[in-house]
């Protein structure tokens, strides 16, 4: 199971899925705000992907200047899945967190910061003893700004990296992408469940903004 899970498949092998959205809840359990909008004018949006989603979506969740995060899967191929489908690996899709942000409360950049500094980028399809696509690391982001500061940001940080004798990033940074909303209990997961298992751990590495 594992050497299924940790090859990223193509198109045609990936589950069907569906053509409606799993229910989902309605509120962010921390935040109280929309998961699906609409947003405030002038937010702008990006979704992370560093391991599973649970420790993922905490950690951001505290960031002052986020409005409203949400678990979910993205780029992959499978429409609307499950989590058990997910988990199979047979839809290509990685475990990502939604981040609607007002940027002049935080900026892209201290994301960014967030991002690298919270989980090792160089782990390929796995995040600690987490095994699988699921768990690669990403960025899907929503501008060419965005895009732009992220590869920039890559470049950055695996300086810090090497200087600490750390392997190459393989975090994928890649336009939008269609994002799916998990299930309702996994969000604010650890809210809910403040014992709950969470494998977040950086490498100690320094991101400079």
């Amino acid at each position: 199971m594992f050497g299924l899970k940790s090859q990223m498949i193509s198109a045609n092998q990936a589950l069907p899925g569906r053509s409606e959205a799993i229910p989902t809840e309605e509120t962010h359990f921390v935040l109280h705000t929309p998961l699906k909008g609409p947003y405030p004018a002038g937010m702008e949006t990006v979704v992370f992907a560093m391991g599973c989603f649970w420790g993922v979506e905490r950690k951001l969740w505290q960031q002052e200047g986020v409005y409203v995060t949400a678990a979910g899967y993205i780029g992959g191929y499978t429409p609307n899945p499950t989590y058990k489908e997910v988990c199979t690996g047979q839809t290509g899709h990685t475990e990502g967190v939604l981040v609607v942000f007002d940027p002049k409360k935080i900026s892209f950049q201290q994301l960014l910061k967030v991002f690298w500094e919270s989980h090792d980028p160089t782990q390929g399809y796995r995040q600690g003893n987490d095994i699988g696509t699921q768990y690669r690391s990403a960025i899907f982001t929503t501008s060419e700004a965005q895009y732009d500061a992220a590869v920039s940001s890559k470049a950055a940080f695996q300086k810090s990296l090497n200087a600490l004798g750390k392997g190459l990033i393989t975090t994928e940074i890649e336009p939008e992408a269609p994002f799916y909303f998990a299930e309702g209990y996994h969000q604010g997961y650890l809210a809910k469940n403040p014992e709950g298992y969470c494998g977040l751990k950086g490498t100690g590495a320094v991101c400079a903004i």
